[in-house]
């Protein structure tokens, strides 16, 4: 089963950490991702760009129309994601469970099943 570990940034939780603090979520990820390789359940990981750097596009009367920035206004952003496929949903959060991000109070860890990927309904 393949799930989406999605992390949830909030800007003035993150900024308020101390230098050690933030070193500590970058080394507990790449421990995490170390782990996931081992284990065989990572698929993919991406890290975005902060949302004002983001370009949201629409279409109106036909024609594509562009702005700058994230789309809602929202103290958190999607920061990036973990694509892993493991048993079952339990090991899912068990691995969102070892995130860093997720002992922080204030910054998000979600679990979602993939339904849909590849043209195929995931089982």
């Amino acid at each position: 089963m393949k799930f989406l570990i999605s992390l949830h940034i909030n800007p003035a939780v993150f900024d308020a950490l101390s230098d050690e603090e933030k070193a500590a979520i970058g080394a507990g990820h790449g421990t995490f991702i170390e782990a996931l390789k081992k284990s065989g359940e990572l698929l993919t990981t991406q890290a975005l760009v902060d949302p004002s750097q983001a370009a949201v596009v629409s279409v109106r009367n036909g024609q594509p129309v562009v702005t700058d920035g994230p789309f809602l206004e929202a103290k958190e952003f999607l920061g990036g994601f973990y694509l892993v496929d493991c048993e079952n949903k339990e090991r899912a959060i068990e691995l969102a469970a070892q995130i860093p991000d997720s002992a922080i109070e204030g910054l998000g860890v979600e679990v979602r099943q993939v339904m849909f990927a590849d043209g195929q309904l995931e089982a």
